[in-house]
C-alpha cells in the first residue's frame, strides 16, 4: 500500500478492502445506551484492530456489542498455561495516563497518532459526537499535523438524547430557540441569557445553586421548572423536576450527581405526559436470568426492552455426550435413509447435529429426503438458519405435547419407512417418545448432548439473590429452577418469579417459591412479556393507591405464599 500523508477518504472498509496505511475513525459512542449506536459504528468497530477508549465504560460496550469473551484476569490464568488466543480489537485507554490521571488533549492525541501510525485499523470511541462539546476537533487537527488521514462518524449527542429520554422536548411550536451552555467555564455572563426560553446546562451540577440565583437575578421566575437528568438513556436514569428557586436543595435530598443534563424553561412541564422511558413497566429492575450463556442473549435483549437491568447467571453448561457412539451412529444411519423423520427438541440438538455434520464433513444435503420436525418456532429458525425447512412445527402449543397433537400416525402403505430420529438432551421427558410409539412409531431416542450444573455465580451475586437485591427473576426450564436453587441457593420471599410454563411452575413450588407470572405459552417472548404486563399492573396499581412507584427489591413482604399464578 501507498502510505497516505492526507485525510483524502479511504476506499471502502469492508474486509480485505484497501485503506490507508494511517488511518483514525472518530466514532460517536451516544450518549450511553448501546442501542444508539449508528450502524457506521458498529461496522466500524467490528473491523477495528484497536480501539481507543474515553471513558471506562466503552471497553465492555464494544464486547458485548462485538460477543467477545471478557479477559481472564492475571491472578486466574493458570500457571505455565499457554496463553489465550487473543479475540477481537486491542483495547487503548485514551481517557486516562499510565499514572490514573485524565489524559491532556495533547498526550491523548499523541497516542492516537502513535496508534494510527501502526497501520492498524484505528477507532477513537468518544462519548456522544466527537464534534460536540467533545476533544474531536482538537485530536482530528493533530491527526492532520502528523500526516494521519480520519474520517468523522456522529454519535447522538447527550444534549439531545437526554431531554427525550426524560420527555422532555427541547423545543416546541411556541418555544423555538434553545441555548447550550457548558458550565465548567469560570465565568459566565447569565444575564445573556435571560431571554432564551430553554437551556441546556452541562457540568451543571455542582453549581447549580449559583447558577440558579443568578438567572432569577437577570430576570427569570423563580418559579421557572427546572429538570435534573443523571446518567441519562441508562436503566439506571433518574429525572428531578423543580423551580429556579428550589432545584438547589431538591437535588440534593435526592442525592443527584454528574453526569447530569439540567434543562431550564417551560418545557420541562411536558414531562409530565411525556416521559416515556422512566415509565417502562420494568423500568430499573434488576432481573436474574439462570440460562446457558448461549441462550441468555434474546431474553436479556427483551428485557432491556421493557427498561429492565438483567443479569445472566448460568446455570447450566451445554457438554457433549459422555459416549459419542450413539450419535455417530445415528448420523450414519441418517445419511444411509434409515429414517423416515428427525425430531429437533431445541436449539441445542440443531446446534449438536450440525456439529457432528461438521465433523464428518457433511452438510444439509445429508437431509434429502427426510422429514424434519421441529418442537417450536425458535427451533424452526435455527433450523432454517442451517438452510433447511421444517416439514412439522406444532399448529397450536409449541411443545413436545404440540407436536404430537400434529404427528401424523405411522401408514405402511405412505410411510416406507417407520423409524424416527429423535436427538435431545440426556435429561429430556419421555413424552415425545411415548407418544410417537403410540402413534405406530419406531424411536431412536439419542443424547445429543449433556446439560451440567454450572459452577456457582460470585459470592456477591449469591448474597444478591438471598436477600432480595433482585426485582425478579426468569425460569424458562425446571432444570433452572433446580441448578439455580442448587448453586446460589432460593430466591427472596421480595423476588417476583417468573416462569415460562406450567411444568417450570410446579418445579418453582416444588422448590418452596410463589410464582407471580406464568408465561400463556412457552416462549421466551412470551414470559418476558408476561413479567412486563405485570410490573404495568403493579405500577398503576401503586399509583393508584398515591404511593411512589418502587421496585420489588425496594419492598420487603414479611412471607411469600405459596400459590400458583393465574
Amino acid at each position: 500500500m501507498t502510505k497516505q500523508k492526507t485525510s483524502s477518504t479511504p476506499a471502502t472498509t469492508g474486509a480485505g478492502a484497501a485503506r490507508p496505511v494511517k488511518w483514525v475513525s472518530f466514532v460517536g459512542s451516544g450518549p450511553g445506551d448501546p442501542g444508539l449506536l449508528t450502524v457506521r459504528a458498529v461496522e466500524l468497530l467490528r473491523e477495528a484492530e484497536i480501539v481507543i477508549t474515553e471513558v471506562p465504560d466503552h471497553e465492555q460496550l464494544v464486547r458485548t456489542l462485538l460477543g467477545l469473551p471478557e479477559p481472564i484476569a492475571e491472578e486466574d490464568q493458570v500457571e505455565g498455561a499457554e496463553p489465550a488466543e487473543h479475540v477481537g480489537p486491542v483495547f487503548v485507554d485514551g481517557g486516562f495516563g499510565e499514572d490514573g490521571q485524565p489524559l491532556t488533549h495533547a498526550a491523548r492525541a499523541k497516542v492516537i497518532v502513535r496508534q494510527a501510525k501502526t497501520g492498524k485499523r484505528v477507532v477513537r470511541l468518544m462519548a456522544g459526537d466527537p464534534f460536540v462539546y467533545a476533544s474531536g476537533p482538537e485530536e482530528a487537527q493533530a491527526c492532520t499535523k502528523a500526516g494521519v488521514g480520519f474520517e468523522i462518524v456522529p454519535g447522538v449527542s447527550s444534549v439531545t438524547a437526554v431531554p427525550a429520554y426524560a420527555g422532555i422536548p427541547l423545543t416546541t411550536k411556541t418555544h423555538r430557540e434553545v441555548a447550550v451552555v457548558t458550565c465548567n467555564e469560570t465565568k459566565i455572563d447569565w444575564a445573556s441569557y435571560a431571554s432564551h426560553p430553554t437551556l441546556v446546562l452541562l457540568s451543571a451540577v455542582g453549581s447549580i445553586g449559583d447558577i440558579a440565583a443568578q438567572l432569577i437575578e437577570a430576570g427569570r421566575g423563580a418559579d421557572t421548572p427546572v429538570s435534573m437528568t443523571r446518567t441519562g438513556t441508562l436503566t439506571t436514569q433518574e429525572t428531578i423536576v423543580s423551580t429556579l428557586a428550589n432545584i438547589d436543595r431538591d437535588a440534593t435530598s435526592h442525592g443527584m450527581t454528574p453526569p447530569a443534563i439540567i434543562v431550564v424553561g417551560p418545557v420541562v412541564d411536558l414531562r409530565e405526559t411525556l416521559s416515556w422511558f422512566e415509565t417502562k413497566p420494568l423500568f430499573g429492575w434488576r432481573v436474574l436470568v439462570p440460562r446457558t450463556k448461549e441462550q441468555a442473549g434474546v431474553l436479556s435483549s427483551r428485557l432491556r426492552g421493557f427498561g429492565a437491568v438483567p443479569e445472566e447467571v448460568p446455570t447450566i453448561s451445554v457438554e457433549p455426550p459422555r459416549n459419542p457412539q450413539q450419535m455417530d451412529k445415528a448420523v450414519r444411519g441418517l445419511v444411509e435413509g434409515r429414517y423416515e423423520w428427525i425430531a429437533f427438541t431445541s436449539v441445542n440438538a440443531v446446534r449438536a447435529v450440525r456439529e457432528k455434520f461438521e465433523e464428518y464433513g457433511l452438510d444439509a444435503r445429508a437431509f434429502s429426503g427426510l422429514k424434519i420436525a421441529a418442537v417450536g418456532e425458535k427451533t424452526a429458525a435455527s433450523l432454517a438458519d442451517w438452510g433447511l425447512n421444517s416439514d412439522l412445527v406444532p399448529s397450536g402449543e409449541q411443545s413436545a405435547r404440540g407436536l404430537l397433537e400434529d404427528w401424523p400416525p405411522y401408514d405402511d402403505v405412505l410411510d416406507p419407512i417407520n423409524r424416527v430420529f429423535l436427538p435431545r438432551a440426556d435429561i429430556a421427558t419421555e413424552t415425545l417418545v411415548a407418544g410417537l410409539v403410540d402413534l405406530g412409531w419406531e424411536v431412536d431416542d439419542v443424547t445429543a448432548y449433556r446439560t451440567v450444573r454450572a459452577a456457582p455465580p460470585p459470592a456477591a451475586t449469591r448474597e444478591a439473590i438471598k436477600t432480595g437485591k433482585f426485582d425478579a427473576v426468569v425460569f424458562t426450564s425446571s432444570s433452572t429452577v433446580r441448578n439455580l436453587v442448587g448453586i446460589a441457593g432460593k430466591p427472596h420471599t421480595s423476588t417476583i418469579i417468573a416462569v415460562i410454563g406450567p411444568a417450570t411452575a410446579k418445579t418453582a413450588e416444588e422448590h418452596g417459591l410463589r410464582v407471580d407470572v406464568l408465561a400463556p405459552e412457552p416462549s421466551v417472548e412470551a414470559v418476558v412479556d408476561a413479567l412486563a404486563d405485570f410490573g404495568a399492573s403493579r405500577r398503576a396499581s401503586l399509583l393508584d393507591s398515591g404511593q411512589p412507584v418502587t421496585r420489588p427489591s425496594e419492598r420487603r413482604p414479611a412471607s411469600r405464599r405459596r400459590a400458583s399464578s393465574k
